[in-house]
């Protein structure tokens, strides 16, 4: 199981390719890896804002971050946020 602060230096090292081949603005980690609650069981929380919508390659994100963090994720567009969590999830989200 991987700590937060290996997750934000993995989504560091990336973040040129993921701005190039995937339009990623800013991405950051939020849920229990955001409060260093995470059990062993815990899928990663990711946040990420596009420069414009990539359409079926965000599935391509997914598993491009999923196979370098080594772990199943959740990956939601701040656009895509529901209202009543979007708040909560924007105080606490921590980016890379």
């Amino acid at each position: 199981m991987k700590t937060r602060e290996e997750i934000e230096e993995i989504l560091r090292k990336h973040k040129p390719y993921l701005q190039k081949k995937f339009k990623v603005k800013e991405i950051g980690i939020f849920g229990s890896y955001a409060r260093d609650q995470q059990k062993k069981e815990s899928d990663i929380d990711l946040l990420v804002e596009l420069e414009e919508p990539i359409g079926w390659e965000f599935i391509d994100l997914k598993e491009f971050l999923g196979k370098k963090l080594g772990n199943r994720i959740d990956l939601v567009t701040v656009k895509a946020l529901k209202p009543q969590l979007k708040n909560k999830i924007l105080e606490e989200v921590i980016y890379a």
